[in-house]
Formats: structure tokens, sequence, C-alpha cells
């Protein structure tokens, strides 16, 4: 499934995808769930539970905005702690949208039937994510100095065989005075 649209991958493939498709449900979802909860006014709620409502549907927008972004983020690179980067953030915002659902639910939001929909379409959606991560290449990668989006059995404090690899400013800041004079030749020649 998302084997071929990584190998067909043109800038726009990932609006196509079944992932991306989930993560805009999703984010229409939330977004009208926290309109409704800004607009509770149950009477027998305190000012403080009334406050803490309109703070988690600001936290539920910003979770529920991460998710699609970082999907496009991850499917245009190729490299492993690149996507996983993205994907760990997919991952806690829409972790942290079902307990924003909870936290609503529990300071008053009356349309639980709502919150209940939307942690439905984040379980379908955390499948959909477990197969994606999946065709994730391990092997196409730049050493995480950080340590947390290796491959397995790739370290830290690893050495790098590209750091072998010489570099001669030199060599490489001549080679662009080469294409300079190329580009002015042309230029030179679409003036006449």
């Amino acid at each position: 499934m998302f084997e071929e649209e990584n190998e067909n991958m043109d800038f726009k493939s990932f609006e196509k995808s079944p992932i991306y498709k989930k993560a805009m449900l999703i984010w229409d979802l939330a977004y009208h769930i926290a309109e409704l909860a800004s607009k509770t006014n149950n009477n027998s709620n305190s000012e403080f539970e009334k406050d803490l409502l309109k703070e988690y549907t600001g936290y539920i927008v910003e979770d529920a905005s991460k998710i699609a972004p970082k999907i496009a983020g991850a499917w245009g690179s190729q490299l492993y702690d690149l996507k996983m980067e993205n994907a760990a953030i997919i991952r806690k915002a829409a972790r942290e949208l079902s307990v924003h659902m909870t936290a609503l639910e529990m300071h008053g939001f009356k349309e639980i039937d709502y919150c209940d929909l939307l942690r439905k379409e984040i379980e379908e959606f955390r499948i959909l994510f477990a197969e994606w991560v999946k065709t994730f290449d391990p092997w196409d990668y730049i050493i995480d100095r950080w340590g947390l989006f290796n491959p397995p059995s790739v370290n830290y404090d690893d050495h790098d065989p590209d750091d072998d690899i010489p570099f001669d400013a030199a060599d490489f800041f001549s080679g662009l005075d080469e294409f300079e004079d190329s580009t002015d030749e042309e230029e030179d020649n679409l003036e006449d």
C-alpha cells in the first residue's frame, strides 16, 4: 500500500495516501469538537472549568494541526532519522488528542459522542500509521548524534564512513567559479 506510493513519489503524492486522508479527517473532526467545546456554556460549570474547557480547545486544534504536515514532512524525506522524528511528533500529537477528549469530558463537555468518534478515527489512524512506519528504510540514514532515531545496531557515537571521504574546500569552490563562468557565457549568448 505505502511502498507503491513511495516509489512513485511526486511532491503531492502524500495527499492521496490513506494515512494523510485520515489525518485530514481527524483534523476536521477535532476542529469541530474544539469549536463546539469553546461554545459550551454549561451554567453548572465553574469559571475555572469554563477556562479549562477553552484552554483544551486550543490544545486540540494545536495537536490536530500537527499531524498532516508532519506526514508530508516525513513523506518528502528519504532519511530514516528525519522520517522517524516526524513520526514521533505525529504519534505524540495523536495520543494527546485522545487525552484531550477525556479532559473535555471531565470538565463538562456534554457532546461525548463526538469524543468517541474522534477516538475511533485515531485508532484507525494508529493502524495506518504503524503500517506506514514499517515502510521506512532504516538503512537510508545519517547517524543521529542525539541517539534517538538511529536504525538498529547504529549508535550515536559510531564512526561515520562519510567522514573518510576527503573534502578539499578549494576544489569545491573552484568548481563554483567554472559554473559561474559558464552561466555568464550563457547569459551573454541569450542577450545577443
